[in-house]
């Protein structure tokens, strides 16, 4: 091997491998360099445990002549036989180098390198990576070259294990940040966030549908039921509306108890209000139809639930609101008041949807006229509108 080109590398990675744009590419970069100085690598891989509530890790498997996969796999994996047996296991759980040589009978005990063994492999290693926060996570190195990896083979490797760790755990920091922000404050809020808009007053004025819903007789479900069985409920009855929502283009920006407040940006990216509108119109119907599906069992009763929603549309301040060194990430303004107090009119009016006039104005749709309501707040009287294929439903 060439010992001076393994030194480049691990050089470039010390500093940062700043000629790639993206992880793929980094991990490409490194495999294809090692291969032109003589390591006999056909197969690398690296796994990244996430901070994520649904996903346990990433993984990024790079094949000679092949572009980076990449891969994600639940905490489901967990539970499994394979990874029971799996390398990575005492890898994750020890912190241990695994070698698994195919000629090596011990290696029969990782029934995941039977499917190396076919394909030609004759070793395999995997390697720790101790990010300085002290988690583990894995590097694997894969060979067809007969005999296996040699001992100058195995010391580059080794050489590389820290520099990649470094650069790995920077790029992951800068992940589990945006995912975090995308978990708590939504993706674009988090986006502005991180470039930047960490200061209060940084505000922004859009365009927006908004979205403001509400569960119907929460405060009497959370007085009869445990607060752990009606945090259980919330979540599933959260999850009807936010697969919608996000699927439609909008963003979620709070829960306020059994309350959501989302929105949808119109801008020249996107469409305009009555291509927006109606993408909010078929969230709010699909959003209907899983509240209505949704049944949850509570002893020998059965669960079921109504909610309502009021879409308007409207100029919205968007921004960080807040005191002293605690920021919230929201929006504010009439808009945003007027949608709250026609939420309120649903439940008056034993409707799902409630529509400001505005928002029927721009989403064409078989329309009913509910009447004007007086809004607190508000000098004018506000036309309300529901959908025709509604049956009104006052509950007791």
């Amino acid at each position: 091997m060439q010992n001076s080109e393994i030194q480049r590398i691990t050089n470039w990675l010390i500093d940062g491998a700043r000629s790639s744009g993206t992880p793929s590419e980094m991990i490409a970069e490194v495999c294809e360099h090692l291969v032109a100085a003589g390591l006999p690598l056909s197969r690398f891989g690296i796994f990244i445990r996430t901070l994520h509530p649904e996903i346990f890790g990433r993984n990024f498997i790079w094949r000679e002549g092949q572009k980076v996969e990449i891969g994600t796999v639940d905490f489901e994996i967990l539970d499994t036989p394979e990874f029971a047996r799996s390398p990575l296991r005492i890898v994750f759980e020890e912190g241990l180098e695994v070698r698994g040589r195919m000629d090596d009978p011990d290696s029969k005990r990782f029934p995941f390198l039977d499917d190396m063994r076919a394909e030609g492999v004759t070793d395999y290693l995997a390697m720790p990576m101790h990010y300085l926060d002290g988690s583990i996570h894995a590097t694997s190195w894969v060979t067809r070259q007969p005999g296996g990896f040699s001992d100058d083979d195995i010391a580059a490797i080794r050489t590389l294990a820290a520099p990649l760790a470094r650069v790995s755990e920077i790029i992951s920091l800068r992940r589990t940040a945006e995912m975090l922000l995308d978990t708590y404050v939504g993706n674009r809020a988090g986006a502005r966030i991180l470039g930047g808009q960490i200061r209060r007053g940084h505000n922004d004025t859009m365009q927006a549908a908004i979205w403001l819903s509400d569960l119907r007789g929460f405060t009497a479900l959370s007085d009869r039921l445990p607060a752990e069985t009606v945090v259980e409920i919330l979540n599933q009855y959260f999850d009807c509306q936010v697969t919608a929502i996000r699927g439609h283009g909008g963003e979620v920006l709070k829960f306020m108890g059994d309350g959501l407040l989302a929105v949808f940006p119109i801008d020249e990216y996107v469409g305009d209000a009555a291509h927006v509108c109606t993408r909010v119109l078929e969230a709010a119907r699909e959003s209907r139809a899983s509240v209505e599906a949704l049944a949850f069992p509570v002893g020998d009763i059965v669960e079921r639930f109504r909610f309502g929603v009021a879409l308007h549309v409207g100029n919205i301040l968007y921004g960080n609101i807040g005191g002293g060194n605690r920021l919230d990430f929201t929006c504010i303004g009439p808009a945003v008041n007027l949608a709250a107090r026609l939420e309120k009119i649903t439940g008056r009016l034993g409707r799902t949807v409630v529509v400001s006039e505005v928002f029927a104005n721009a989403c064409r749709h078989d329309w009913r006229e509910l009447g004007e309501f007086p809004i607190a707040g508000f000098s004018k009287a506000q036309r309300v509108y529901g959908l025709a294929e509604e049956t009104p439903v006052v509950m007791a």
